[in-house]
């Protein structure tokens, strides 16, 4: 077996390198062959017949794939190769509303949500204030919005009043964005779940800075192993189960009543969590990949 891991083609962070070279020495313990490649070194194209053409693809039996790109996601796995996480699960998550959207009517909590509406029209300078009144009523302030695309808790604000709902709104008219209940019991904090292979093998619990209600590391956070209740870790392999996941990260917020699923990561970054709960989560992803690769 011959594997590609694929990471963005313009990595912002050394984390992203990290990430990708922790995976390939683990499959490489595995007696797995790989490769780590940018997004843009894989050559694959849809040739004049229609068919796609995979030239690097044809070399390999699978990807570790650790970008976001929808595109070479799907051709790739036209090419015929075998991708962890799939290309439809990467773009569910990719998309948070979208990731809602597939976790709905499964049983699992799901903080309340508002899409926002779309604008096409350029120079648009109020927004509109019957969909406003409608998000206020029905969520309550404070409430949280989100722009549907983004990590490491950024395109995420705590709302408080009708004029930061109509700023924000404004702001981000014409990109997509929604707006979520703020769920006060969890402020600040929240769980994060890995799965592998659809069982959950580590948490860590994630305390925001002072001053800050996103629990992210990035922006500050501490995270700390955690043990919750056997209702988390059920709820996290399930989320994962449903989307169908060989691997990510779900996000828990705390209530009295249980967890509530704030979100699910594809691509889960793993340094941080590694550190705070002692979990070999490169290793395991391999074992996963190279028993399913044998099966």
């Amino acid at each position: 077996m011959r594997g590609l891991i694929v990471i963005n083609g313009y990595p912002n962070a050394k984390k992203f390198y990290n990430q990708g070279a922790r995976i390939l020495e683990a499959l490489q313990a595995e007696g797995i062959e790989a490769e780590l490649v940018k997004n843009g070194e894989v050559s694959v194209c849809i040739d004049g017949q229609g068919r796609i053409e995979g030239l690097l693809a044809k070399q390999y039996d699978f990807v570790v794939y650790l970008d976001k790109d929808k595109y070479l996601g799907r051709m790739l796995e036209a090419a015929g190769l075998r991708l962890f996480n799939s290309a439809e699960a990467v773009e569910i998550c990719d998309d948070k509303l979208s990731t809602y959207l597939a976790l709905s009517g499964c049983g699992l909590r799901l903080a309340a949500s508002i899409p926002a509406p779309l604008c096409y029209t350029k120079g648009v300078i109020e927004p509109n204030p019957s969909f406003l009144d409608t998000v206020a009523k029905r969520l309550q302030f404070p409430l949280v919005a989100k722009k549907s695309y983004g990590s490491f808790g950024a395109g995420v604000r705590l709302v408080n009043d009708m004029a930061e709902l109509k700023e924000t709104e404004l702001a981000w008219l014409y990109e997509p964005h929604f707006y979520q209940e703020y769920v006060e019991e969890s402020k600040g904090k929240d769980y994060r779940i890995i799965v592998i292979g659809g069982k959950a093998v580590g948490c860590m619990e994630r305390q925001a800075k002072q001053g800050e209600f996103r629990s992210n590391i990035e922006l500050g956070g501490a995270g700390k192993v955690a043990n919750p209740s056997k209702v988390y870790w059920q709820a996290a392999e399930f989320a994962a189960k449903t989307l169908g996941l060989d691997y990510c990260g779900v996000d828990l917020l705390k209530t009295e009543s249980g967890p509530v699923i704030c979100e699910v990561n594809s691509n889960a970054f793993f340094d941080g969590f590694e550190r705070a709960t002692g979990v070999d989560v490169a290793a395991l992803y391999a074992k996963h990949i190279a028993q399913t690769l044998n099966k």
